[in-house]
């Protein structure tokens, strides 16, 4: 709602005037005497015994100086349920402004569309996040009507001749409903429209090369419906558009070129839709914010796309882009997202070093070469995985990056070691340099980075022993150092890891036996360590152990231990490959939870428990087993089923959203920026 009250900032700037110089007139005392009687809601106090002027009354204003008339009644947010209100509304003729949002009504008496239709001076109308049903309302007369709200509710149906009567209509919001059909074209015959928001709704159909007879549109936002077909050529005839949103949609054919001819543009989203062919030239030269992601474009990237100097974000993220990216970025790019598509070559020296780039995804790509050493010091994020990078991490360059929380360089061709000055990233709460060919030992310079929540090492050449000054990461929930080859014995400290769901030891040289303590770590989900060198007794794990428990692969013997009937919540238990010896435990059938249990490859006897027919068992290579007709029953039932989402969903909600979210709303609202920017300037203008 506030975005609409600029336009009458005037009216009231004398909201806290001292003193009451005139009194309403007698029918709009009286008026407003029976609208707090017709209320009858305990959430705001408009007692005429307590304050006999309705104009200090609260969500009331009243014109300044004189306070002689109503002109603004807010009753937003006060869990209003009945619109039997509303026609009493009507009664006063000099009302201006009328806001009944967030509450939960349900529909718009026709007696309030007759009588308030025929309020000259009834400017603005906002229902919006209510409960209104059925169709669209006409209206009929509202010939000052220009401000209309009536988004987030469950109105539904067609649109057609409905609003074609509102003369001065300037602003339209009908987002977040149930309507379908084609999209309008009929939204008042004065043209006059600058802001059209139809969002999340299911209009189908094309876009209607009509909408371009309202040249005053500034805003236009179809985003999350159905629309097919392509954009109509015609809408670069829009010269005052500053906002065009098609996200998600199924338009398809290429991105008009005449877009590029609009110079007030300066967002445009069409993300998630069938665009194809190449990016049209020159589209972003008077653009703030692209987002032509998860699409089908193809051909290479522009050689001045990069360069206008008002380009703030670019997200050209999922297409079919080829080519080498351009050289000459913006000094004014703040985020940067090229991933997932064939870009090849190499890095530019200047690409990553504008001073305000804070995000950059070039991740699934071709790229090669080396990454470059000058970086942007307000970088935050920076995603070069799953491309043919080589040559060693430039981590002089990135320990001067004190905003950097994110450093993603999986899945390429690096080599050497990792610097100890990585330490002095002391904001990362993300290292993943998984999939490399880095060597050396683990610096232990990395127990500094005290905020660090995410830590994959997996699949390169590390040697040498875990530091114990791992311990000081306290914050760390997920440990992937698997599939390299540390040795020495895993230090007990890691059991003071407090936050840690997911340790990943398994396919190293690790010897020793697994620390007594770590049946403390309460929060731990899923623990691998197989394929190591293992031995000793096996101590009791922690109980919240619910998605893995891997030993496999290691030197543990004799009696599978009792203390393993406590991990009720566990899915998956693997013990195979090691000297287990005597009966299979009994207590296994008890696990409610347990969906695989493999035992193969060991020295067990004895017979062999039934288990469910949703228990996949593997008991192979155990000579001393009978009755193993019990050892492979079916593998999955809808019980294994719902377990294995329910932990899934634990772990991404545990996990992923505490690790990303700070990293997904600083991207959000860098991409928004542009967008509430041009609204407010548009309104305050007004």
């Amino acid at each position: 709602m506030a975005r609409y009250l600029s336009f009458f900032f005037f009216s009231f700037s004398f909201s806290f005037y001292p003193m009451v110089l005139s009194q309403l007139s007698s029918n709009q005392r009286t008026t407003m005497i029976n609208l707090s009687k017709s209320l009858n809601v305990t959430s705001i106090s408009w007692d005429i015994n307590e304050e006999p002027n309705p104009c200090l009354w609260k969500g009331v204003s009243c014109n300044p100086p004189s306070n002689s008339s109503v002109i603004k009644i807010s009753l937003s947010g006060v869990f209003l349920s009945s619109s039997d209100f509303l026609p009493l509304v009507c009664q006063i003729e000099s009302l201006q402004i009328l806001d009944v949002s967030e509450n939960h009504l349900i529909k718009i008496p026709s007696g309030f569309l007759s009588d308030c239709g025929e309020l000259d001076g009834l400017k603005l109308l906002n229902f919006s996040y209510n409960n209104l049903e059925g169709s669209l309302p006409v209206f009929v007369g509202f010939a000052g009507l220009e401000f209309l709200d009536l988004s987030h509710n469950k109105l539904n149906g067609t649109i057609d001749l409905e609003l074609d009567g509102l003369v001065g209509l300037r602003s339209l919001n009908l987002s977040v409903n149930y309507f379908a059909g084609s999209v309008p074209n009929r939204l008042g015959k004065s043209k006059v429209l600058k802001e059209l928001q139809l969002s999340m709704n299911m209009f189908q159909g094309k876009i209607p090369v009509d909408i371009v007879s309202y040249r005053n549109l500034t805003l236009i936002d179809f985003s999350v419906n159905y629309i097919s077909e392509s954009v109509p050529d015609r809408i670069g005839e829009l010269s005052k558009l500053e906002v065009l949103i098609l996200s998600s949609n199924s338009l398809s054919g290429e991105i008009p070129q005449s877009l590029s001819n609009i110079t007030s543009l300066t967002r445009f989203a069409a993300n998630s839709n069938k665009f194809n062919g190449p990016i049209p030239e020159g589209i972003t030269k008077h653009l703030r914010n692209l987002d032509l992601s998860y699409n089908t474009l193809s051909g290479s990237i522009p050689s001045e796309l990069l360069s206008p100097l008002n380009l703030q974000t670019l997200d050209l993220s999922n297409n079919r882009l080829n080519g080498s990216i351009p050289a000459g970025i913006t000094k004014h790019l703040r985020n940067l997202d090229l991933s997932y598509n064939s870009l090849s070559g190499s890095i530019s020296s200047d690409l990553l070093s504008p001073l305000n780039l804070q995000t950059v995804d070039l991740s699934n790509n071709g790229l090669s070469g080396s990454i470059p050493t000058a970086l942007s010091p307000s970088l935050v994020r920076l995603r070069l995985g799953s491309n043919s990078l080589d040559y060693v991490i430039p981590t002089a360059a990135i320990a001067t990056l004190q905003n950097l929380t994110y450093l993603e360089l999986e899945n390429n061709a690096l080599t050497g070691l990792i610097s100890p000055e990585l330490g002095f990233c002391q904001n990362l709460m993300l290292l993943n340099l998984a999939g490399n060919q880095l060597s050396g030992s683990l610096p232990m310079e990395l127990g500094k980075l005290s905020h660090l929540q995410v830590l994959k090492l997996e699949l390169n050449l590390f040697t040498g022993q875990i530091p114990i000054q791992i311990a000081q990461m306290s914050k760390l929930s997920i440990l992937n150092i698997s599939w390299n080859s540390l040795n020495g014995s895993i230090p007990p400290s890691v059991a003071s890891l407090k936050n840690l769901i997911n340790m990943n030891l398994q396919g190293n040289n690790l010897s020793g036996s697994i620390p007594e303590n770590i049946g403390s770590m309460t929060s731990l989900m899923e623990l691998q360590l197989g394929e190591n060198h293992l031995s000793g007794d096996i101590p009791s794990m922690p109980t919240t152990l619910q998605i893995a428990l891997n030993l496999s692969s290691n030197r543990f013997k004799g009696d599978i231990p009792v203390t393993l009937a406590k991990l009720t919540g566990l899915e998956i238990l693997d013990l195979s490959n090691n000297k287990f010896s005597g009966e299979i435990p009994t207590f296994f059938g008890q696990l409610g939870a347990l969906t695989q249990l493999i035992l193969s490859n060991n020295k067990l006897s004895g017979e062999i428990p039934k288990f469910g027919s949703w228990v996949f068992v593997n008991t192979s290579g155990n000579e001393g087993l009978t009755n193993t007709s019990h050892t492979e029953p079916p593998r999955t039932s809808p019980k294994s089923e719902k377990a294995k989402m329910s932990c899934a969903e634990i772990i991404f909600l545990a996990v992923v959203a505490a690790v990303f979210a700070v990293g997904g709303f600083t991207i959000l609202a860098i991409s928004l920026l542009g967008y509430k920017l041009v609204k407010k300037k548009k309104l305050i203008a007004l």
